[in-house]
C-alpha cells in the first residue's frame, strides 16, 4: 500500500492496521499529516470493523477478570482493561473522522476541521495506549494477556448510521464516564503504593477532558445545523442508541470543564 498523503487516507490506514505497535505508528503518522496541514482528500469508505490483533480474546463483560489492586497481578489486570479502552479509542477517533467528515460537510459545517479534530484526538489516544502498554511491560504483562470485552465497538456499531448519535454516545457518554471513574482509580493505585501506574492515568484524565469537550463542541454545532436543542437531543439519542445507563456519581467539575452542564445529562430518567 502506498504511503497515505491525505487525512482521510491516513485515517483509513489506522483502521486497516491490526498490530498494536503498527496501529499506534499509523495514528502518529496521521497526526503528523494533520500538523503538516495535509488536505482532507477524497472520501474513503470506513470499514464495518477495524482490524484487530488476535489477542486479547473477546468475551462477555462478566467474564473479564475482576480488578483487585492489592497485588501486582490485580493492578496489571486493571491496566490491561485501560489499555483495551485506549486501543478502542484510537479506532473510535479515526472512525469518527473517516465515517462522518462528509456528513458534517453536507450539514454545512467544516468537514476538514472535524476530521482534523478527531485525528488529533486519535493521536493522543495512541500515546495513551503506549503509556499504559509501557507500564504493563514493567509489570511483566503485555496487551493481549487478559481477555477483554467488545462493548466499546458494539457502541460504535449502533451509531454508525448518524454522526449526531456517534457524538452523543462515544465522547459524551463513554468518554465522559472516564472522567467520573478515573480519579478514584488513581487514588486507589496510589493507596496501593503504585504511583508509577497512577502517573499515566493522571495524563489520560487531563487530556480526556479535551476529548469530551471536542465531542460537545461538534454535537452542539451539528444540533444547531439541524435545528435541534442539544440537551433533549442528547437524552433522546441516549435512550435510543445507548444500551447501558448513565451511572452516578458524576464528576461534575471535570464534566463542566468539558462543557457538560448538569442540566445536559441530568436528570437521568428524563
Amino acid at each position: 500500500m502506498s504511503e497515505a498523503t491525505t487525512l482521510l487516507a491516513a485515517a483509513a490506514a489506522v483502521l486497516e492496521t491490526a498490530d498494536p505497535a503498527d496501529k499506534t505508528a499509523a495514528a502518529e503518522k496521521a497526526d503528523a499529516l494533520r500538523l503538516a496541514a495535509a488536505p482532507l482528500g477524497a472520501p474513503v469508505k470506513a470499514p464495518d470493523r477495524p482490524a484487530r490483533p488476535e489477542k486479547p480474546d473477546l468475551v462477555p463483560p462478566g467474564a473479564v477478570p475482576r480488578r483487585r489492586l492489592g497485588s501486582p497481578e490485580g493492578r496489571a489486570a486493571l491496566l490491561h482493561a485501560i489499555a483495551h479502552i485506549e486501543f478502542n479509542a484510537i479506532d473510535l477517533a479515526f472512525d469518527m473522522a473517516l465515517r462522518f467528515a462528509a456528513a458534517i460537510e453536507a450539514a454545512g459545517l467544516n468537514g476538514e476541521a472535524f476530521a482534523q479534530d478527531w485525528i488529533r484526538v486519535g493521536g493522543e489516544e495512541a500515546r495513551h495506549f503506549r503509556m499504559i502498554e509501557a507500564r504493563l511491560g514493567d509489570l511483566n504483562c503485555r496487551y493481549g494477556d487478559y481477555p477483554a470485552h467488545d462493548g466499546l465497538w458494539e457502541a460504535a456499531e449502533t451509531t454508525a448510521h448518524d454522526a449526531l448519535a456517534r457524538l452523543a454516545v462515544a465522547p459524551l457518554i463513554l468518554e465522559a464516564r472516564g472522567l467520573d471513574v478515573t480519579p478514584d482509580m488513581i487514588e486507589r493505585l496510589k493507596a496501593a503504593g503504585d504511583s508509577a501506574s497512577a502517573a499515566p492515568l493522571e495524563v489520560i484524565y487531563r487530556e480526556e477532558v479535551g476529548h469530551v469537550a471536542c465531542g460537545k463542541r461538534w454535537f452542539d454545532a451539528l444540533c444547531a445545523a439541524r435545528g435541534l436543542d442539544p440537551a433533549p437531543a442528547f437524552r433522546r439519542l441516549r435512550d435510543e442508541c445507548f444500551r447501558g445507563q448513565l451511572k452516578p456519581p458524576f464528576n461534575h467539575e471535570a464534566r463542566a470543564k468539558a462543557g457538560l452542564s448538569q442540566g445536559f445529562y441530568e436528570p437521568i430518567g428524563n
